[in-house]
């Protein structure tokens, strides 16, 4: 477990991405910012983990409920609802995600069914045509027999 703000090191472009989403557009900001920021960022992961929820209730993963129960218990109130609500909205883009992902994944099943039908059935055309062509040969012998 990491126990010094070094030990987390946030990934910097996870950090940006969330600096950018949070300013106007045409805001910039300098490296040492993101910097402090990112330091700032582990600082506070480390304290609101400090309690570590997951482990007295005897599991290795830290949940959403365990990060709620930590800003309230660091006297992070206010920022409880909007943290809720923000939780809500991923949870409903995930859901829609997996949707998503689902009905691609029948799309591609249908197509790969269809595409199955298509090839059999030109297969079985195959055989016919095969069938019918020493037919036709025999047909055009016993012509050459009579004549």
């Amino acid at each position: 477990m990491a126990e010094r703000p070094e030990d987390l090191n946030l990934p910097n472009a996870v950090i940006t991405r969330i600096i950018k989403e949070a300013l106007p557009d045409g805001v910039n900001v300098s490296k040492e910012a993101r910097r402090a920021i990112s330091q700032a960022a582990s600082v506070f992961v480390l304290y609101a983990t400090a309690n570590n929820f997951a482990m007295k209730a005897k599991r290795k993963t830290l949940n959403a409920g365990d990060v709620l129960s930590a800003m309230e218990e660091m006297e992070f109130e206010r920022f409880l609802e909007p943290l809720r609500e923000a939780l809500e909205v991923y949870k409903k883009g995930q859901k829609g995600k997996k949707e998503v992902s689902e009905q691609k994944r029948k799309d591609r099943e249908k197509k790969t069914d269809s595409e199955n039908d298509k090839s059999r059935e030109e297969e079985e055309e195959e055989e016919e045509r095969m069938d019918e062509e020493p037919e036709a040969e025999n047909e055009a012998e016993e012509e050459d027999v009579e004549n």
